[in-house]
């Protein structure tokens, strides 16, 4: 089994071979080697993977036909589209990606691809909020909440997402409303992850927060954490008009791809059947591909049905969701 991976600060091989394939991630790498492990132990290529923290998109940019990297992988269908606007992807002609994932959940010009989605949704404390007090996003401005509510950034793309598919939802001068009411209801100035939120509810900070589903199984693996996930329940709140919101992990490949038919091969793997089991069993996400289930320990916290707004029209209404962010000083 062949794996290597690096830093950003080390170079990928900028040499095209036959048995390589080299890829820049926002995903955490314990969260992706079982994947790479898997495709290499299929296939024979080995996934040279760099991590980056931030700036993946400048980074292709100065880089230009130079760069090593064959395929992104990222999370949140803002930074997905990012890099499309900023001309560092290509589209890719698979029957097979576009069997296995539903139209929704990938680019209209098969420019982008997700692999996993996960909901944002509301974790509870099972102490100070009573079941079915909070069913919906537009409650979450309804002053009953002030001073009970934590959250990250306005500024972060996961905040950003929800508020775009507010705007989608309500119109913008509704959506801006919205920001207002939840900025008012809020514990304390927006910090920390989304595991930070859990924690300050079992301290007693604040009832509520919002966040992605896989951050309950992960705390749920930790044994200092465990104690902040047992003292939150998991809410699927809805928008009035329409399902809970869901965001995406995608993959894409580079307009620079020294090796195409490699990064075709595992963009490929990443829908298949085994890699969407691996990311349902190891990540805590809900498969792309229907036909593959979530993880029975995802599956006890409940069923949803998931907003059926197409993620492009969200990533194109993040600019206006960054407008409204600075115009309430969500974080100030």
């Amino acid at each position: 089994m062949r794996f290597a991976l690096t830093t950003a600060a080390v170079l990928l091989s900028t040499v095209a071979t036959a048995d390589e394939v080299n890829v820049y991630s926002y995903r955490e790498p314990e969260l992706i080697q079982p994947l790479t492990d898997a495709f290499t132990a299929e296939t024979g290529i080995a996934v040279n993977v760099a991590f980056l923290k931030k700036g993946m998109v400048e980074r292709l940019l100065a880089e230009g036909r130079r760069s090593p990297a064959d395929v992104i992988l990222t999370v949140d269908i803002s930074r997905l589209t990012e890099a499309v606007d900023a001309g560092v992807t290509q589209p890719v002609t698979s029957e097979i990606l576009n069997a296995n994932i539903p139209a929704e959940y990938r680019d209209p010009d098969n420019q982008w691809f997700g692999v996993t989605t996960r909901a944002r949704l509301v974790y509870a404390s099972k102490n100070r909020v009573a079941d079915g007090e909070v069913t919906t996003y537009e409650d979450l401005a309804d002053p009953k909440w002030k001073g009970r509510i934590c959250t990250r950034s306005g500024m972060h793309a996961y905040t950003l997402a929800l508020t775009a598919a507010v705007v989608e939802h309500l119109g913008e001068d509704a959506a801006k409303s919205w920001l207002e009411g939840v900025k008012s209801n809020l514990a304390r100035k927006p910090q920390g992850n989304d595991r930070a939120q859990v924690k300050a509810i079992w301290a007693g900070e604040c009832d509520i927060s919002i966040g992605n589903n896989y951050y309950f199984g992960k705390m749920l693996q930790d044994d200092e954490q465990t104690e902040w996930a047992n003292s939150v329940n998991v809410v699927f709140p809805t928008f009035e008009n329409g399902g809970t919101h869901v965001n995406v992990s995608g993959v894409a490949m580079t307009k620079s791809a020294p090796n195409k038919e490699n990064a075709l091969k595992l963009m490929e793997f990443l829908a298949s059947p085994t890699a969407q089991a691996i990311y349902a069993e190891a990540n805590f996400e809900y498969p792309v591909d229907p036909n593959t289930p979530a993880s029975d320990l995802v599956q006890s916290w409940g069923e949803f049905i998931a907003d059926d707004v197409n993620l492009a029209t969200l990533g194109a209404l993040r600019p206006t969701a960054l407008k409204l962010m600075e115009e309430v000083d969500f974080d100030g």
